[in-house]
């Protein structure tokens, strides 16, 4: 039974130009209301400074109870305004929401905290707001202390805490206070890597319990890790919902913008300085039988050819492969040696059956003297690795972000002779 029920909802906002060219002085209100005054085309002015924004377009979806949701897109795509909506912080200007059950919300750094208060009496105002006797509170006061770690600071007023301090509180209390519907937005990207670990954790425990999550994340690791299934919005529109590894899959597919190649014939349009730019960057894969794409199996090469205008420059070319979803798998660099003036080629092989399959990225940084970074060309290549399996009847997703193919030999040591 569906315990979120979202019918056509949208929502509208109207971005005022005119305030956002006004500056922050006396002299620069004095400036436009002036102009604003002698004006002849005062109306029609006002008329083009006023824009509307649908931050959210006829929405539909449900959502039952124990499902732990993921919602993907783009910066601006209209997902933290959909957790408003939800959370009855902001109303939709038309269409319905129907929900069923006690919301707890996390969606930005102090939610719900009134800075006056100590970190004691902020966990009972929340579990008031939320419904809960002092009973249900002091029941679940010590695991939401010990889980956000501020017993030392909790008679300080929240004000004083630090951005992470916040978090963790805020995120146990939201936790802990047992909620029927858990939404959290971004937030726990403020905290360091065990914190997040410990609160996807808390999640699952939650979702286990029965109990309904909604996750908005631009970590896609930790919503492929968490949630059973995921949302794809795009300029306010739920484009597609489903299985999580599908609409991850489809949403990485269409944000992933692929290039192979970057060719700069003309020095003074090429990225870089005086001292040295950049002539080309391309990746050459070995295709195999035939094949126009790359799978794991595919050897590749980076090519970097750059100009040297400078005699006896120590120079190095470093690169850093990224997965799409923000990690480094590896970072590489070329020994520092000394150039003369022209044209510098290198080289960077990566074999076959050493990736595993997915999206990837390729930034290059150009190094003076060991440590003067000269530029940094960010995601300049972007490829994806297909999957290739033989001999193999299990087609799961493989675990790892390298897959290779290590001397590894199994063999029987001694027989069994039956007597």
């Amino acid at each position: 039974m569906p315990v979120i029920v979202a019918e056509n909802i949208s929502k509208k906002y109207i971005i005022d130009h005119k305030n956002q060219r006004s500056g922050g002085t006396i002299r620069d209100w004095f400036s436009e209301t002036s102009r604003r005054l002698f004006s002849r085309n005062n109306l029609e002015n006002q008329a083009n400074t006023r824009e509307e924004f649908w931050a959210l377009r006829d929405v539909s979806f449900e959502i039952e109870r124990g499902d732990r949701v993921g919602i993907v897109g783009h910066n601006g795509a209209g997902k933290s305004t959909l957790l408003k909506v939800l959370s009855r912080i902001t109303e939709p200007t038309s269409g319905r929401v129907n929900i069923k059950g006690r919301v707890a919300s996390l969606l930005e750094v102090g939610t719900g905290f009134h800075p006056e208060l100590t970190g004691r009496e902020n966990i009972y105002l929340n579990g008031s707001v939320l419904g809960m006797t002092r009973q249900e509170i002091k029941k679940s006061f010590d695991a939401i202390v010990d889980f956000a770690g501020v017993e030392r600071f909790l008679d300080t007023p929240v004000k004083r805490y630090s951005s992470g301090m916040y978090v963790r509180l805020g995120f146990a209390i939201a936790a802990h206070l047992e909620p029927e519907i858990l939404i959290v937005d971004e937030v726990l990207a403020v905290g360091d890597a065990e914190f997040q670990k410990k609160s996807l954790g808390k999640m699952r425990d939650v979702s286990e319990s029965g109990r309904t999550i909604l996750f908005v994340s631009h970590n896609l690791t930790a919503v492929q890790s968490l949630c059973n299934k995921a949302f794809y919005f795009e300029k306010g529109r739920l484009l597609e919902h489903g299985d999580t590894t599908h609409i991850v899959s489809t949403y990485l597919s269409r944000v992933s913008q692929k290039s192979l190649e970057h060719v700069w014939d003309d020095p003074s349009n090429a990225p870089g300085n005086d001292q040295v730019r950049m002539k080309c960057v391309k990746l050459v894969p070995n295709y195999l039988d035939g094949l126009l794409h790359i799978d794991v199996r595919t050897s590749m090469k980076l090519v970097c050819e750059f100009w040297n205008y400078e005699d006896n420059a120590m120079l190095n070319l470093s690169i850093h492969l990224y997965a799409y979803t923000g990690e480094c798998i590896f970072n590489v660099g070329t020994k520092a040696q000394t150039f003369s003036k022209g044209i510098v080629e290198a080289v960077c092989e990566i074999p076959g059956n050493f990736l595993n399959d997915g999206s990837y990225v390729i930034s290059v940084m150009m190094v003076k003297d060991t440590s003067q970074v000269l530029f940094n060309l960010e995601e300049i290549i972007s490829f994806d690795i297909q999957d290739y399996r033989e001999g193999v009847t299990w087609y799961g997703k493989w675990p790892g972000y390298i897959r290779p193919q290590l001397k590894f030999t199994i063999s029987q040591t001694e027989p069994v002779t039956n007597d």
